[in-house]
């Protein structure tokens, strides 16, 4: 089991920035993989940006040069810092944390945090 707290998130302005942050706890050396994803009003849940262990990264069309994805292993913590919001990326932002044990798979969420962009 894994648990996923967030903060961060709140009401923006077009241009500006905010920063989600996410700690895991439970059975963190299980994780192979955190990241973020959105879902908006009337929309299926998307993927933001996601991390391996391996450090490789991904991020949705979207979003790239906008937004980076980090993590410190030492706080077990991912973050999300995101620059040059725009309205359409007001959702709802979860973490996730893709955890393997072979050759089981599952994915924990946190409780999600709202992102508005608007003046």
């Amino acid at each position: 089991q894994v648990q996923l707290v967030e903060s961060g998130g709140g009401l923006v302005q077009p241009g500006g920035s905010l920063r989600l942050s996410c700690t895991a706890s439970g059975s963190i050396f299980d994780i192979n993989a955190m990241g973020w994803y959105r879902q908006a009003p009337g929309k299926q849940r998307e993927l933001v940006a996601t991390l391996t262990n391996g450090h490789r990264e991904t991020y949705a069309d979207s979003v790239k040069g906008r937004f980076t994805i980090s993590r410190d292993n030492a706080k077990n913590t991912v973050s999300l810092q995101m620059n040059s919001l725009k309205a359409e990326d007001t959702a709802v932002y979860y973490c996730n944390a893709h955890t393997l044990v072979w050759p089981d798979e599952f994915d924990y969420w946190g409780q999600g945090t709202q992102v508005t962009v608007s003046s």
